[in-house]
């Protein structure tokens, strides 16, 4: 069975590389267009995902919501994200500050200018490997982390593709936390998202209303360095600007070795990204299996303080 495995990665790889030449001569509107409709096609596809969406769907918004609008939307916007990576894989940062428009990048700025590093905390919204290559063009010293794709060829990609402009790329495991840590003493800004259920240590804290397992990495960092965090977001715009819009800093207190201090930012932060969510649903990862571990026993779901 694995050399079917292999196999399926690497048809998968070569046709992702002839997309990838192609893009080169085709337009950011072109791409969009093309990979937003095979987004619909694959949806058509994959029933078993457009059905937990569905779920995930009415659990967020409750029984009466108009899932097959949004759900159509989703699709489109998945496929979209693909035909925007082979573009940022070449596009020039010129390019990329051309159709990106800053909203509170001030806020990233002075939060930097502290000189303690910064944790930049984001979500899989709007496209998010759009936002770090926009920030990087910026001038924004990023460190990425992220965990590692299956296919060592993909994986290098990626990599790639989040270097592109003098940034750095973090793979979750073993030595991931001091890495961060030191990229945060060099005064970098480190990028995590932290809107899954990944195998990674976490809490449980409210996620439209239901509690998710959550990452609690950038509180801890950030607790444990006493730096600032600033959440940030990506949005796709109806003409196709990529909206890249920043908080204002959270400068945490209380001390990285209490569960509870850990637990309230973690909750914080994630409120955030829901609200962040509302405005756009669209624009988020609902096939993921947001709500798959359940509290048990004596887990506690940490809430907002206050």
């Amino acid at each position: 069975m694995r050399w079917g495995k292999e196999l399926r990665y690497a048809a998968g790889y070569g046709l992702f590389r002839v997309w990838l030449l192609a893009a080169r001569a085709l337009p950011l509107s072109l791409l969009r267009l093309l990979f937003s409709r095979l987004g619909l096609l694959a949806a058509r596809l994959a029933k078993r995902d457009c059905q937990r969406a569905r779920e995930h769907l009415q659990k967020a918004f409750g029984p009466n919501f108009d899932c097959e609008t949004i759900l159509r939307a989703h699709a489109q916007h998945l496929g979209c994200l693909l035909g925007e990576a082979l573009w940022l894989a070449h596009a020039s940062a010129a390019k990329i500050l051309a159709r990106t428009r800053f909203e509170g990048l001030e806020h990233l700025q002075e939060a930097i200018a502290h000189g303690k590093g910064v944790v930049l905390v984001t979500g899989h919204c709007g496209n998010w490997e759009w936002m770090n290559l926009a920030l990087q063009a910026a001038g924004i010293p990023m460190t990425a982390a992220g965990r590692r794709l299956r296919d060592p060829r993909f994986d290098r990609f990626i990599t790639r593709l989040r270097t592109r402009f003098g940034g750095e790329a973090v793979a979750r495991g073993e030595g991931a936390g001091q890495a961060l840590l030191r990229a945060l003493h060099r005064g970098r800004v480190v990028g995590l998202l932290i809107d899954q259920d990944v195998a990674v240590p976490g809490v449980f804290v409210p996620f439209f209303g239901e509690p998710a397992w959550t990452p609690t990495g950038a509180a801890f960092l950030a607790l444990r360095r006493g730096c600032p965090i600033v959440l940030g977001f990506a949005r796709r715009d109806q003409d196709g600007t990529m909206v890249i819009k920043v908080q204002p800093a959270i400068w945490p207190t209380g001390s990285h070795t209490r569960e509870e201090d850990v637990g309230q930012l973690t909750a914080l932060l994630t409120a955030r990204i829901e609200e962040h969510i509302r405005s756009c649903p669209e624009q988020w990862v609902w096939f993921h299996q947001r709500w798959r571990r359940k509290p048990q026993g004596e887990d506690k779901v940490w809430c907002c303080p206050g």
